[in-house]
């Protein structure tokens, strides 16, 4: 059939096969299944180069027909051992308006480094110890489905530990919303911040608040 078709049809009918794989694989496809097609990998590179192929992460790509979200193409990636963090995590909770560019996911930091070698979306790991990463853990309503998130209490202890990786302004509108909600735990958030050893900058910075 292939001897058939000019290089122009030949090159769409290959797209329109791995456009098809992708949406029968729920958004992803990988190098080793595209190649099973008969699509060599210099044709894959020159997808990806075309704007046709998106490569999501090592081996894996989707399609730019493939309708889905940031957010859920993070939760495809990370739902069932990432935890959303940091300014990631504000945002969903609504204490920032605009979400931030990148995603910060908390993860066991014995996991492999490969899973963030990722050109979209863009996700800054935080590699967590295994004993604290499940320490006030919740879940949300996040990309149609539930997904891990700290509680309120240790998220803020977390921005509080990296203040230095957070925005300047996003630190503060977080930390003013934290203190102005009402469901807001101040018992909890002591007992994190001991937990987190941030005891005297939660008292110092924001302990006259509450």
């Amino acid at each position: 059939m292939e001897m058939l078709l000019s290089r122009d049809e030949k090159r769409q009918y290959q797209l329109e096969q791995i456009n098809d794989l992708v949406e029968e694989n729920g958004g992803l496809v990988k190098t080793s299944e595209i190649e099973a097609l008969g699509v060599d990998y210099r044709r894959v590179l020159a997808f990806v180069e075309e704007g046709y192929l998106i490569r999501v992460k090592s081996g894996y790509y989707t399609t730019k027909y493939f309708e889905c979200t940031e957010d859920q193409w993070i939760y495809k990636l990370f739902g069932e051992d990432g935890i959303l963090t940091m300014e990631s995590a504000l945002y969903v909770y609504g204490y920032l308006k605009d979400r931030p560019y990148k995603w910060s996911i908390a993860i066991n930091k014995n996991t492999s480094k490969s899973r963030f070698n990722i050109d979209y979306p863009i996700v800054e790991p935080y590699y967590t110890e295994p004993e604290v990463m499940e320490l006030g853990v919740t879940e949300a309503d996040f990309a149609g489905a539930k997904m891990k998130i700290y509680t309120k209490e240790r998220l803020i202890c977390d921005v509080l530990k990296y203040q230095e990786k957070v925005d300047r302004e996003d630190f503060k509108k977080g930390v003013w919303a934290y203190i102005m909600d009402e469901d807001k735990d101040v018992a909890k958030l002591m007992e994190y911040a001991k937990e987190r050893k941030v005891l005297k900058k939660v008292q110092s910075m924001i302990g006259v608040w509450l």
